[in-house]
Parts: C-alpha cells; sequence; structure tokens
C-alpha cells in the first residue's frame, strides 16, 4: 500500500452535462506530445474527479432546460441547452438531491433496501405521489413550518445579538430556496393547485370531497339551554392591521415584499398565493367565484400533468446516470475509510472519444497517468453503460385493433464497435472495463429470469478470444428502481361544480396519472462500485476477520467460500431466484458478472441483499470463462516489480523473486492465510528470464491454473546469475 496507495480509481465514459468541461477539450492538442504534464493532470482532475455523490452533483450540476412554446401552449424540455433562444426565456432545472423526481427515487431504494421486500410484493404506489402536488406541497409545509420558528426566535431577540445574527443568516438561506421559484410558474402551478383545493373544499366532508357552503362559528348555549353553533364576528382587514406584534402577520409583509423586489413581471394573483402559502393569515375566507376556480383547478392540474409527463420522459435517462453514480459510490458502505474509490468523469459520449481524430488525446492522458511508476492517479476500471441490444424480431402489425404501445424512438446507446475501439485502446493500458447492455424491462432480473442470457453471451461473442477480452467484463442484471407496470404516479382528480360549491370527480376518466414507464440502473455502475470498494482493506475489514491492512483487494476472488455472502451489494433483493436451467447455463459456461436476487444465509441470518454470483470476464479458459481478479493481480504484480526493479532491470528482478527473507515474494508468501493476501494456499508465483530475448516470463499460478505475464528486461553492465 507504500507503493500503490489506491487500486479503485474507476473512469466512467459517460456524457453527463454537456455544458461542463470534458477529457477531449481538457486534454487538448497532443500531437508530438507523449504525456501531459503535472498541472494538466491536476486540472483534469479539478474538473472530472469526484470521490462522493455530493461532489460529482456539485462538479456537474445535472440540469435540464424548460421553455414555452406559444403556438402550441406547451412547455418544452431539453438535457441540452437550447440554441437560438434567448437566456431570458429559458429556465434551468437543477436536477439535484431538492429534486422531487430525484428525491422520491432516493426514498424508494432506501426504503426497498431496508424492507429487503421483492417487486412483486413491494407497494410502489406509496412512493410514486411524492412527485404529485399534494406531496410537493406537503415538502413546502416543512419549510414554512422551520421558517416560522426561526422567524420567531429571530424576533424575539434583541438588535445585535449574536444568536440573531446567526438565525438571520439561517433565514436568508431558507429565503433563497422559497425565493427561487417566484418567477418559475412551473414550480408554482402545485402550490396554486393545492391552494385552490384548499379554499373550495374546506368545508368538505373527508369521504364525500364535496364543499358545502361555510360560514365559520362558535359553539354556545341559549337561553333556554339549547346548543346551536353561532356565526363567529369576522375580523376586517383594518384590524388586522394592527396586530404588528403578531410574527405570523410580520412575516407575511416579509414575504410580499421579497415578492415584489424580486420578481420580473409581478402578479397580484401570485403574490398573494406566495404568501397564502408561506405565512397565512388567520383572516376570513375572502369571496371568490367558484366556477372560475374550478376552471383554473382544472387548467392547471391537466397543464401540470402534461408538463409533468414531459419532464420526466426528458430526464429519465440522465436519472438513470445519476442513479448510476450515486449505486457506484454507494457500494463502499464503510464506517472507517480508508481506500475511498473514486471516479474520473469523461462527460462525453463513447462514439466521440473514440473518433479516429479524439483516441491520441485519450491515449495520452491514459500514458501520463497508467505508464508511470507514480500510480496516485493510476486508472484501474472502466464503466461503460447502455450498450445497444437489438430487439428481437417480431411479427409486424398491419392493423391495430386494441390500444398498444406508442411508437417511441428507442433511446440512444453505446454500439459495440465504440467498446471494441476502447477495449483495444484501454487493454495498453491495463484497465478492466465493466459494460452492461441497455437497462430496460428485457434486461432486468425479472426479463433474464424468464428469457436467459445466451441473447448476452451471443452478443458478447465478437469480444471473444480476442489481446483485450481480459478486460472486458459484462454485467448483468440490469437493476428495476421502478418496474414498468407499477410505474403510474396518479396526480390528482379533476374538480366539478356543485349548487353548494365543488366537489372532486368521481368519474374513473378524471383521474389524471402519467406512467414513469419504469425506471433502471445499469449492472456496470454496481459491478464497478463493488468491486472498487473491496480493493479497501478497511472495507473489507468490515465483514472478514483476516485482512491484512497492507495489502489492497486485487487478490480477493468474491466467487471463493462464502465471500460473496459477506460482501453485499447495497441493492434489495428483486425476484425470488433463477430457475435451475438459467443457473445451469451460467455455470456451464461461467459468464459475465452475474448477480444474484436468491434466498441465502449466513450464520443463521437471511441475507436480504443481490449478491455476487459470478465475476468473470471474456478471456476464454478450457472450463469457460476465467476470473477478473486474475487480470488485475497480473497487472499489480506487474506495477510492484516495475517499481522495485527501476523499470525491470535484471538483477533487480532476481532479487524480487529471490528466496530471501526480505525479497518481495518472500513477503508476499510469509503472508498466505489472509481474504486479501497477494499470494494464497494453491498459489505460486515464478519466473524464467530468456537473455536472448531480454524476456522475462512470470507464471503466476492460481489453484493450479496459470496465467502468463511477460515483461522486457532492461539490461544493466554486468547481468546477476539467478
Amino acid at each position: 500500500m507504500e507503493i500503490i496507495s489506491q487500486t479503485n480509481r474507476t473512469m466512467l465514459f459517460e456524457e453527463i452535462n454537456p455544458e461542463k468541461m470534458d477529457l477531449i477539450t481538457l486534454v487538448g492538442d497532443v500531437k508530438g506530445i507523449d504525456s501531459l504534464s503535472d498541472e494538466k493532470i491536476k486540472e483534469i482532475n479539478q474538473y472530472l474527479l469526484v470521490k462522493s455523490f455530493d461532489e460529482f452533483l456539485d462538479k456537474f450540476s445535472p440540469t435540464v432546460y424548460s421553455f414555452y412554446n406559444a403556438a402550441n401552449q406547451k412547455v418544452m424540455y431539453t438535457l441540452k441547452k437550447p440554441e437560438g433562444i434567448q437566456d431570458d426565456c429559458i429556465s434551468e432545472i437543477a436536477i439535484d438531491q431538492n429534486n422531487d423526481f430525484l428525491k422520491m427515487l432516493f426514498t424508494l431504494i432506501d426504503t426497498k433496501r431496508s424492507q429487503g421486500i421483492a417487486n412483486v410484493d413491494f407497494k410502489f404506489e406509496n412512493l410514486l405521489d411524492m412527485i404529485s402536488p399534494k406531496k410537493v406541497m406537503d415538502d413546502i409545509r416543512q419549510v414554512r413550518k422551520e421558517i416560522h420558528y426561526l422567524y420567531g426566535e429571530y424576533d424575539k431577540l434583541d438588535d445585535g445579538d449574536p444568536k440573531k445574527l446567526d438565525t438571520g443568516d439561517k433565514l436568508n438561506l431558507m429565503f433563497e430556496v422559497a425565493s427561487r421559484n417566484y418567477n418559475n410558474v412551473m414550480a408554482m402551478l402545485p402550490l396554486a393547485i393545492e391552494d385552490i383545493k384548499t379554499r373550495l373544499l374546506l368545508g368538505a366532508n373527508q369521504d364525500e370531497a364535496e364543499s358545502e357552503k361555510l360560514q365559520i362559528g362558535t359553539l354556545s348555549i341559549g337561553d333556554n339551554g339549547e346548543l346551536k353553533i353561532i356565526e363567529a364576528p369576522q375580523n376586517n382587514s383594518s384590524e388586522l392591521m394592527v396586530i404588528e406584534e403578531n410574527s405570523n402577520y410580520g412575516l407575511s409583509t416579509v414575504f410580499e415584499e421579497d415578492y415584489e423586489e424580486i420578481t420580473e413581471s409581478p402578479s397580484s394573483y401570485v403574490k398573494d398565493l406566495v404568501v397564502r402559502t408561506f405565512s397565512p393569515l388567520p383572516a376570513v375566507k375572502a369571496d371568490f367565484d367558484v366556477e372560475t376556480e374550478v376552471q383554473n383547478y382544472n387548467t392547471y392540474l391537466e397543464f401540470y400533468k402534461d408538463a409533468k409527463d414531459e419532464f420526466v420522459k426528458t430526464v429519465k435517462p440522465l436519472v438513470e446516470k445519476l442513479l448510476g453514480v450515486k449505486m457506484y459510490f454507494d457500494q463502499y458502505a464503510t464506517k472507517n475509510k480508508g481506500m475511498q474509490p473514486s471516479l474520473l468523469v469523461t462527460n462525453t459520449k463513447l462514439d466521440m472519444l473514440v473518433k479516429s481524430n479524439n483516441l491520441p488525446r485519450l491515449r495520452t492522458y491514459l500514458n501520463t497517468v497508467n505508464s508511470k511508476n507514480d500510480f496516485t492517479d493510476t486508472v484501474w476500471y472502466g464503466i461503460v453503460p447502455a450498450l445497444e441490444l437489438e430487439a428481437s424480431g417480431k411479427m409486424k402489425v398491419s392493423r391495430s385493433r386494441f390500444k398498444g404501445n406508442d411508437k417511441v424512438a428507442k433511446q440512444e446507446g453505446n454500439t459495440m464497435e465504440s467498446l471494441s475501439i476502447l477495449l483495444d485502446t484501454v487493454k495498453d493500458y491495463k484497465i478492466q472495463i465493466f459494460f452492461n447492455f441497455m437497462a430496460e424491462e428485457e434486461t432486468t432480473f425479472n426479463g433474464i429470469a424468464t428469457a436467459g442470457i445466451d441473447r448476452l453471451i451471443d452478443k458478447c461473442s465478437l469480444l471473444v478470444r480476442k489481446d483485450y477480452s481480459e478486460f472486458a467484463i459484462p454485467c448483468l442484471p440490469n437493476f428495476t428502481i421502478i418496474p414498468k407496470d407499477k410505474s403510474g404516479v396518479i396526480i390528482d382528480t379533476r374538480m366539478q361544480t356543485t349548487e353548494n360549491g365543488a366537489r372532486l370527480s368521481k368519474e374513473k376518466e378524471d383521474i389524471l396519472k402519467l406512467w414513469i414507464e419504469g425506471v433502471y440502473v445499469g449492472a456496470s455502475y454496481v459491478a464497478a462500485g463493488i468491486v472498487s470498494a473491496y480493493q479497501c482493506p478497511e472495507y473489507l475489514k468490515e465483514s472478514f476477520r483476516n485482512v491484512q491492512r497492507n495489502y489492497p483487494g486485487v487478490r480477493f476472488d468474491i466467487e471463493a467460500g462464502d465471500n460473496s455472502l459477506r460482501a453485499v451489494t447495497t441493492m434489495a433483493k428483486e425476484i425470488s431466484g433463477f430457475t435451475n436451467n438459467i443457473k445451469d447455463a451460467i455455470n456451464s459456461r461461467s459468464f459475465g458478472f452475474v448477480f444474484s436476487s436468491e434466498n441465502a444465509q449466513l450464520q443463521d441470518k437471511d441475507i436480504k441483499r443481490i449478491t455476487v454470483y459470478k465475476a468473470r470476464s471474456l478471456a476464454m479458459e478450457e472450463d469457460g470463462f476465467d476470473s477478473i481478479y486474475k487480470t488485475q493481480v497480473s497487472t499489480y504484480i506487474e506495477r510492484i516489480l516495475r517499481f522495485q526493479s527501476g523499470d525491470f532491470k535484471h538483477e533487480n528482478i532476481v532479487r524480487f523473486f529471490s528466496n530471501n527473507p526480505s525479497s518481495q515474494k518472500s513477503k508476499w508468501l510469509n503472508d498466505k492465510g489472509f481474504v486479501n493476501s497477494i499470494i494464497h494456499d494453491g498459489d505460486d508465483i515464478g519466473y524464467i528470464i530468456d537473455e536472448k530475448t531480454s524476456t522475462c516470463q512470470i507464471d503466476l499460478m492460481f489453484n493450479g491454473n496459470v496465467k502468463n505475464l511477460e515483461v522486457m528486461i532492461t539490461k544493466a553492465s554486468s547481468a546477476v546469475k539467478a
């Protein structure tokens, strides 16, 4: 660990925000250059390297852009900033921890993880309504509660009191969050919807959801002892002006002034709405036209539903990437941080990066970080999500008898051609690439449990028996966050006018519902995440007693013994398991980095998380595909040897492998018996030097299986005999 301090830096080959810096731009022109400067690497790290999900959101600021189309009266969304439209007509929506859609997905993942319930039994509908106006309003009420509490504290304190100034800072931050939406009509719509509903249905029976004429009264006993409710005396607006000491009134004035100060084109309706939302006054219900309010409510509701529908369709591919990054970092679930995983995001599309004019830039970057004896910025892994998988042949329908799926353009993914060019490039720098096919229903646990994996094995056949095969790791199945058939969100119900006022419609067609069409996460993010996590001795220490703190987890074989039941993912189980036929198909070829959703126990405790079933690359062995750890051990030993032998000097190689107790080989042999030992029981390491060709053949034996590694010897002035 003193020589190589990290073995888990991962490169994500994905575009997150096209408005931010990317690897191609930062590396720049590399004609006649073999290596980048230290300053340039530092700059690349400054823009593209992240060590947590929060830092990732901070550096890449994932954003959706919206603008309005007056021709069709619709709101439009796009992931790229639209060109040719003036800036003041474009709204930027940050997709961060405060976004209701992302918040809902995080809550759903956490709930599923804590309950450990399979998809078939999980109540998705209980959490999906978090993006409905009612739930958005619940969040605002919580913010309102905190603002009122802080304002009350602020109001009580003396001017100049340091505590008052600290409270003022907190209030300023909360007002900043609240005020961001003043100019965003879309953000104000849920408030308007709930506001109208509250006012129109103030006297509604909870079961009937129908209002009657409302007159606020007080309960009293009459002269003859009869019990009756009499109309309460009303406060008029001039009386309200007197109660300056009422903090609620003071706060409503602050909101009113704040709105007028910030808003570019103020509207009295929106101003009243803001005040009513954040600081409701105990004033009597004002007169309003019920018919107009019902019409407004239905218009707002339909516009909100359509806009939310468009927003979800646009943002879903981006959100799935963000969830992938979060799942990568989430796998490192350890209290004591050690070798923390880090992610270098290229922030450019893979097909753009592997173009003939851009490939030299990638090579030069990798040559700088992976071909030196300084391993601080060495990249060990790569993630390539969303590989295109052709749809299986379906019969063409000449006439639609029933309503079927709308024919939508398939989401664009990475191609097998781009992946093979990348693999051919990164093999020279010993980077293991985790990749997955497009995350959709067919490639999830459910899809593979019913259709098997033959189709995926066939698709990967192009990458087998190549020089780069051992660096190609197909990951499956993909993870389901929300299944397609359980992704309906009820926004709300249309309203109708009645003789006495208004009521929510009871007609089925008046329930406004949108379909998210499923949310999925690519398996490569989780696979790279769990492998990056178990490189850290502190992570292994959480589940194993016999851990050597001086070694990374390069030789940790997650398939061995009960390792997979100890080093589990953070993902909740999805199905009851694969059938024996499908497990036989996986075992007969030992194909891919395969996750398992099986029933399992460890020390009489049920395992309720998804575990790793196989961890194989596309390198072929006699009995199937080879384990991924063999490639990494080989790379690790080569790098340690290069460092300790001064770039493979003859006499230093001999010393490295000698039986001297201080040699590196002797130290590794003496440290057998740990879960992360470099050499395990049954392993061995030997070498043969060929003086004629100046090569050193290193034989790595893993339980009887030999893996060869060849290095070129740097000749010294006088050779030392072995």
